[in-house]
């Protein structure tokens, strides 16, 4: 007979492998458990040469019952029966994280709660210790030793210990960014490796987590959903670099959670680029990360060890309002033009200039404007500067709009709503047009037929080409476009004012108020900043200008 039953200590070695893979997946089961306590602050040591793991909280710890129940299989805190799988409002909930680590490894686990001492047990070969009283604060420390004693071929399947190392910090900063109000600290042999100072604003989080990204170039909104199957709201928090400041050349920081875990999602991910869509330049990604909250009726975790991959209820509702989400934060409002939005570009522009004068003046600190009210900024145009520059003021500071992006910005958007073609008293004549060319044509439902041998007779064209004397020129480009869209742009930049055209105050005024309507006022099609803003506050830092309450004159 080939076929036996499995030792019963060899199918729970095969079932901890599940879930427990490599040294991330004992921190994420810890830290996540660590979250579920309560914890306001989580301490990550690591010894990789000697794989142990040690993650040390200030949670509500466990008493002494608990303690020893914890690495039992199947035991949990957070779940009684199968409907409670349908509300799950937990990080973990499957009572298999400490149970398979301890197949796994040697684990000591020593807890206290508030109003209690603590206690301590230790676990070798999944048997434990009798539990012995122990002198520790509030919360609990687990320490992994000896991980994969038993399975030395994982060991050597795991990637290396830097590769693994960067993917904890990785799992630490999505984390973070789920539970901003929460510290983080990760130490590797000894040595402080990452540090993230909880704070309830996540802009703040976000920042800290690369050098690259500036609290300045990011905006924030929180925003309540009405869902149309439950009575509870749900919430979209949305921390995205603005488009005209901040992009990146890989799609690394596109991050979705989902109550409390970051997750992937390619529909809520595809939502996220086509709300990006013409927004940012060619091979740029957006910065960007929603945090979805919503009824736990509305998810099935039970699909992947990691909890990484889950299926979400009206998905294409959820795809909306992440679009309707994203559009709307693109708006210009006196709003978000509040939340500390001073371009790290003027400010780099000003101390240059600073370094460049001849005496040092004591910095003051400037009192930031109080926020108004929710409405669109009142932007006066007050001149306009070489002929390509508009010069507009409002109440906290002044902006330079270049004409001809912020003009196509304009007529994308039109174009997007109403591509209409005119018919044409005389046709176009193109020719040596290529089968590709010709087929582009086609496709934007040109009315094209053959005029001899080589030639072409165009009979319609788009609208805001039908004035313009090359529009010969303009079919031609037209035709090797790659598609709709793309003919969208190349209509608006032939027919946007030209950069060195003189406009008058009005003419000016027409087309700032038209354009901070726009869906997405930041950039242009092609990506490229349409304006940039000299804040007050700015102004005042670099002029050394403060006001004495009683004085009648500024020093």
């Amino acid at each position: 007979m080939l076929i036996q039953k499995l030792p019963i200590d060899v199918i729970k070695l095969i079932a901890a492998g599940e879930v427990i893979d490599s040294l991330t997946a004992v921190v994420r089961e810890l830290a996540e458990n660590s979250l579920d306590a309560g914890a306001g602050r989580i301490v990550i040591s690591l010894k990789p040469e000697l794989w142990m793991i040690q993650v040390a909280d200030n949670g509500k710890g466990m008493d002494r019952d608990d303690l020893l129940l914890c690495t039992q299989a199947h035991t949990t805190s957070k779940i009684r029966d199968t409907k409670d799988l349908h509300h799950i409002n937990t990080l973990g909930f499957r009572g298999e994280a400490l149970h398979s680590i301890a197949q796994l490894a040697d684990v000591k686990i020593a807890s206290r709660v508030a109003d209690d001492c603590g206690y301590q047990v230790f676990c070798h070969d999944n048997h434990c210790s009798t539990i012995t009283p122990v002198a520790i604060a509030p919360g609990t420390i687990i320490t992994v030793e000896n991980l994969f004693r038993n399975i030395l071929l994982r060991r050597q399947a795991t990637p290396p210990f830097k590769q693994q190392i960067k993917q904890i910090q990785i799992l630490i900063g999505q984390l973070a960014l789920c539970h901003p109000h929460v510290t983080w600290q990760l130490f590797v042999d000894d040595k402080l490796m990452l540090y993230i100072n909880g704070n309830e604003q996540i802009k703040k989080v976000f920042s800290q987590l690369s050098k690259t990204i500036n609290y300045n170039d990011l905006t924030y909104q929180q925003i309540t959903v009405n869902t149309p199957t439950e009575n509870n709201n749900s919430s979209l928090d949305i921390v995205l670099g603005l488009p005209d400041r901040l992009s990146r050349p890989r799609p690394d920081w596109v991050k979705i959670g989902l109550n409390g875990r970051v997750v992937k999602s390619p529909e809520l991910e595809s939502a996220i680029y086509s709300a990006f869509h013409r927004t940012l330049g060619r091979d740029r990604f957006p910065v960007i990360f929603i945090h979805l909250r919503t009824s736990p009726q509305q998810i099935d975790w039970n699909r992947h060890p990691a909890k990484a991959e889950i299926y979400l209820h009206n998905i294409d509702f959820w795809q909306e309002q992440i679009k309707s989400a994203i559009n709307n934060i693109f708006r210009i409002t006196d709003n978000n033009i509040n939340q500390q939005i001073e371009n790290k570009r003027v400010e780099n522009i000003f101390k240059v200039a600073e370094n460049q004068t001849l005496y040092q003046i004591e910095k003051q600190e400037i009192k930031q404007p109080q926020e108004k009210a929710l409405g669109l900024i009142d932007l006066q145009v007050i001149a306009q500067s070489r002929n390509t520059y508009i010069v507009t003021e409002h109440s906290q500071g002044m902006w330079l709009i270049e004409q001809h992006i912020a003009h196509e910005r304009i007529l994308y958007e039109q174009l997007q709503d109403n591509w209409q073609l005119i018919p044409l008293p005389q046709p176009i004549i193109l020719e040596n047009l290529l089968p590709k060319q010709l087929e582009q044509l086609i496709n934007l439902q040109l009315d094209i037929e053959s005029f001899g041998e080589n030639l072409w007779a165009v009979r319609n064209i788009p609208e805001m080409l039908a004035q313009r004397d090359d529009t010969q020129d303009a079919l031609m480009e037209l035709s090797w476009g790659a598609d709709v869209d793309s003919a969208m742009v190349a209509v608006a930049c032939r027919s946007a004012i030209r950069n060195g055209t003189k406009l008058t105050i009005n003419q000016m005024q027409d087309i700032v108020d038209t354009w901070k309507m726009t869906r997405n006022p930041h950039t242009c099609p092609h990506g490229r900043p349409i304006y940039l803003s000299l804040e007050e506050s700015s102004l005042y830092r670099f002029f050394r200008r403060h006001w004495v309450l009683g004085k009648s004159h500024g020093i």
